[in-house]
């Protein structure tokens, strides 16, 4: 009886493992947080174009420091994200991918076509831009 002492009385984050899927479905809130100050930034660079070439400069230039791609880069990664994780949701309500190797796919799906779209876009917007 003394060695059960020893032992945990409930699984805590040393010991527990999450699942790949309880992974997504948190990082899927995650990212509906982001996307919301997203569009606050979103909003505060359409006030500036409305308020004026000086304005829209001045966040232009902001967003094209290198922080502002660093956020960019990762609104647009969230957005995906987000998009993607709303797709398997869908699936989820029509009654699809509710077994444990189905949801394991659709968490790695999710992951790689976040990634792959996030790439895709940034790759077509620098090479359309060239900068």
């Amino acid at each position: 009886m003394a060695a059960d002492r020893d032992r945990p009385l409930s699984p805590h984050l040393q010991v527990y493992r999450l699942p790949l899927n309880a992974i997504t479905s948190i990082t899927h809130r995650i990212t509906g947080i982001a996307l919301a100050l997203g569009a606050v930034l979103l909003v505060a660079m359409l006030v500036a174009a409305a308020d004026g070439s000086q304005a829209y400069r001045v966040a232009y230039d902001l967003a094209a420091s290198w922080a502002g791609r660093v956020i960019l880069l990762a609104f647009t990664l969230a957005l995906y994200y987000h998009l993607c994780a709303g797709v398997r949701h869908l699936f989820w309500d029509a009654g699809y991918g509710y077994g444990l190797d189905a949801a394991r796919r659709g968490s790695w799906a999710i992951i790689v076509a976040a990634i792959a779209l996030t790439v895709s876009t940034w790759a077509l917007a620098l090479t359309v831009n060239g900068s």
